[in-house]
């Protein structure tokens, strides 16, 4: 990974899904001492899924919304990024995933068969070691997102949860010093 870090002419790229609960998540604040809070929750245990990719350098974050996860919807949000985000001449994108069935399937299917063409002739795809999410800088993404915009906060329904989430995803569409500094390694 160092040697495309030095590199001018490659872009890389971090992917990763998650779940967004309607179902209420507590986590720490401060009550007066004594207190009991309470936070309402959504009854039941319906989800938004999105699918994510960031750029590092740029901050930029793109957001695609599949029903679930698999390898087809795996394969279809990077043919969706790829579109939104040409490589210009001369560059090269490498997509970094972490180690989920759906991505080495989908890893697979881009070496191997013919129809995925496209991708390879545009991407190179990465996985990261095993059980090693803290090397991905999008899961920084999704923490933030859920310390400022989810948790503690009642979803009357999941169409109020994922007008809050795409809102706020859409502040990030654009080059950014938020994620840009969130998600650096340095």
């Amino acid at each position: 990974m160092s040697e495309l870090e030095n590199d001018p002419d490659a872009i890389i790229c971090y992917q990763d899904e998650v779940h967004f609960m309607a179902e209420s998540t507590v986590t720490r604040a401060w009550y007066p001492k004594g207190s009991c809070p309470k936070v309402k929750s959504y009854p039941g245990h319906k989800s938004v899924a999105y699918s994510g990719f960031v750029i590092p350098e740029t901050g930029e974050l793109f957001i695609t919304k599949p029903d679930w996860f698999n390898y087809e919807t795996t394969l279809t949000c990077i043919r969706e990024f790829l579109a939104s985000h040409p490589v210009e001449d001369g560059k090269h994108l490498y997509i970094v995933m972490d180690n989920a069935p759906w991505h080495k399937k989908a890893k697979r299917l881009i070496n191997e068969d013919g129809q995925y063409a496209d991708i390879k002739e545009a991407a190179t795809i990465i996985s990261l070691p095993p059980y090693s999410p803290d090397l991905n800088p999008i899961e920084q993404v999704w923490r933030v997102t859920r310390r400022e915009k989810t948790h503690n906060r009642f979803w009357e329904t999941l169409e109020k949860l994922v007008g809050v989430l795409d809102n706020w995803f859409s502040t990030f569409k654009k080059p950014n010093d938020k994620l840009a500094t969130l998600c650096s390694f340095s």
